[in-house]
């Protein structure tokens, strides 16, 4: 009898796409599946037809240098722990025979070769061979990176935007963000990584035999987005000097970083830090198929020497001063991804932290994580990996100091500032969910009303010190907004029965998110008067034009330190915040009936609410909707005066994408945001 002879494989892309949920992957060349669930392939003969009764098949997969070989069987049979493969006898095509291969659900990610032998009865043998990328499955049970619900696997895999929360906790800055895992090249970048780590470079076969585990895909990626140790894909920067690459502000997606990685060789990117750092790692984790999320911690400690303390100094005029190793960063953003933890047990299983961000060494590497949320809210500080440096970040307490010429003069404890809101993107809403609760038992209200920090309905903020004779209360009126006034009152208040005299210094100083401020910009000092037991209220404000050019998309931190004259007392009063940026309105027409591969339209209008012309330069973004980055300078735009910039889309994919807009203003240290959600019918 004649040999088999195959004209070649067809890999069914479509259905298996479909199948595998996997179809937005449709610009790689390869076929993108999920493990622990069967795919199909077909063999398209020449000659003879496949002939059940005296033709075998054999399947060889390979993943580098291993490898698994299978008889293909007429049984279909699917096993959680071992691959296998199988012809469905009902409606064989006889010319055209398909085979269902089945990876287990605890197989290696990674991008696959496989084999299909061929016997007749003679012993006469024919090859063919293709190529597919496996994935993890949290749609699979059996995989330990299911997650139950299907609206967070939309979110948490599937989405390919979202927002990163930034600013502080009383005026939170949402700043959106495009994953672009779907974006040509990315799929392909995010496989690269794993074989550019020093785990595949050390020993392949172990790298590619721990890659079914997704505590080790996550911890090896989490070293390998920043490049502190390793080829890592980003180079962190925190000095202010970008010069020799781009500003951390100005990414405004992943496909970007990604991409310019790969086309240098694999050398580390200029420049990113917490939040570039977490939402590039969030893309890798979806693209694996590892259900991930960008979360972010306001007022994150970190402790260098693990006591659980933070101290700050001032000068006895409110200056801080930058006295200490440790600091509080106003917000520090990381990952979780979800996953079972069989190495810690049932208990452990769902969220962990991991953090890109290098701050500490971790088994002598830069990364952070995994560590179980569970653990970290019961300070279970005995499990893997890093729990008591996540611990610290959420938990410390702080210490403020007064100090002149070395001497203390006042002292003050603050139990709540560190770790005050824990948020992640609410699924499928454009707003915060807090997680707080999940990392610290959250005490109730009423518990918390003698605590230096408290938050008012208005959403206003109030901060307070305290002595045996006077107490001092700082708090803003309003969160403060661009082109505005920042009013505050200083409320003082005299707790004993007799007269006092009391300076009053109040000081502001812009700082980064993760710096210790720079110089005063604004002070004011004087002296008041109290009566036995009276309160007096201060109303302060910092005009516009006083801290437009120094503070732009920094903080402001503001002190005030009263002193009584008789005693020298001092009392301290602190408060950081942001002033809210405005934000560009991005208005889509005919919004309900774009599809793709039709043209439309959108608008980006801007109102200029400073002080002062700006101009700029408008760029617009949209994973999705527009191939590439679009610019536009601006021209000087007066005080109050509106400017409009018309743009076209065509959409390449279906379902909801994010059209994004910034405008990077050229004559201060500002950038513009605005950002819409887009649904894209099918045609």
């Amino acid at each position: 009898m004649e040999g088999l002879s195959f004209k070649n494989v067809n890999l069914e892309k479509s259905e298996n796409l479909e199948k595998h949920r996997t179809e937005d992957f449709s610009t790689s060349k390869s076929l993108v599946v999920r493990r622990g669930a069967p795919f199909r392939v077909s063999l398209q003969l020449e000659g003879r037809a496949f002939n059940p009764k005296t033709d075998s098949l054999r399947i060889k997969v390979m993943l580098g240098r291993l490898y698994v070989a299978m008889p293909v069987t007429f049984v279909k049979h699917a096993s959680s722990t071992h691959w296998t493969a199988y012809i469905e006898p009902k409606g064989l095509n006889l010319q055209s025979p398909s085979i269902y291969i089945s990876p287990p659900a605890t197989a290696s990610v990674g991008s696959y070769r496989f084999q299909v032998s061929a016997f007749t009865q003679n012993n006469q043998k024919t090859r063919a061979s293709g190529r597919f990328i496996l994935l993890c499955n949290p749609w699979c049970p059996e995989d330990t990176v299911h997650i139950p619900f299907e609206d967070q696997r939309e979110e948490y895999v599937q989405k390919d935007s979202g927002l990163l929360f930034m600013g502080t906790a009383k005026n939170m800055v949402s700043r959106p963000w495009s994953f672009d895992q779907y974006e040509p090249g990315v799929l392909e970048t995010c496989l690269n990584l794993l074989q550019v780590s020093p785990q595949h470079q050390q020993n392949r076969r172990m790298d590619y035999l721990n890659r079914r585990n997704p505590v080790y895909i996550s911890r090896v990626v989490s070293a390998m987005i920043n490049s502190e140790d390793d080829r890592g894909v980003l180079k962190g920067n925190w000095s202010g000097d970008y010069k020799q690459g781009v500003h951390p502000s100005l990414w405004t997606g992943s496909s970007d970083i990604l991409r310019q990685w790969t086309q240098s060789g694999f050398s580390p990117v200029k420049y990113g830090q917490c939040w570039v750092f977490a939402a590039v790692m969030c893309t890798v984790m979806r693209v694996l198929g590892i259900p991930c999320r960008v979360v972010t911690n306001f007022n994150s400690a970190h402790d260098t020497n693990g006591n659980l303390l933070i101290e700050e100094f001032y000068s006895e005029t409110g200056k801080k001063l930058n006295r200490s190793k440790d600091s509080i960063w106003n917000f520090h953003v990381w990952v979780e991804c979800w996953m079972t933890r069989r190495d810690l047990g049932k208990e452990m299983d769902g969220w962990q932290v991991l953090d890109p961000t290098p701050q500490e060494r971790s088994g002598g590497v830069f990364c952070c994580g995994p560590a179980p949320v569970k653990a970290i809210k019961d300070r279970r500080i005995d499990l893997f990996y890093d729990v008591p440096f996540v611990y610290a970040e959420v938990n410390a307490d702080v210490h403020s100091i007064v100090l002149s010429e070395g001497r203390v003069l006042s002292y003050s404890k603050d139990t709540e500032r560190v770790g005050s809101l824990i948020c992640t993107k609410a699924v499928g809403y454009p707003r915060h969910q807090s997680l707080t609760g999940d990392y610290k038992h959250v005490k109730s209200p009423t518990s918390t009303i003698s605590s230096r920090s408290s938050t008012m309905s208005d959403g206003s903020t109030l901060r307070r010190g305290s002595s045996k004779g006077v107490a001092v209360l700082l708090s803003l009126d309003k969160a403060p907004v661009a082109g505005e006034p920042v009013r505050f009152t200083v409320k003082v208040i005299n707790k004993q029965n007799v007269a006092k005299m009391m300076k009053v210094h109040v000081n502001a100083q812009a700082k980064e998110y993760n710096h210790s401020p720079s110089d005063t910009f604004w002070e004011t000092h004087g002296v008041i008067q109290l009566a036995p037991m009276e309160a007096k209220v201060i109303p302060q404000q910092i005009l516009p034009a006083q801290y437009e050019d120094v503070v732009g998309d920094d903080l402001i931190n503001l002190a005030v330190v009263l002193q009584d004259m008789a005693s020298q007392e001092r009392v301290l009063a602190t408060e950081e915040f942001n002033i809210a940026s405005p934000e560009l309105v991005i208005e889509v027409a005919k919004e309900s009936s774009i599809m793709p591969g039709k043209e439309h339209t959108a608008t980006v209008s801007f109102t200029n609410p400073f002080s002062h012309q700006v101009s700029g330069v408008l760029t617009v973004a949209g994973a999705g909707l527009l191939q590439g980055k679009v610019h536009f300078r601006m021209s000087q735009l007066r005080p109050g005066g509106t400017v409009q910039q018309g743009i076209t889309f065509t959409p390449s994919m279906v379902g909801t994408k994010m059209l994004q807009a910034s405008l990077l203003l050229t004559n201060m240290n500002s950038t513009i945001r605005g950002f819409k959600m887009v649904f894209v019918n099918r045609a």
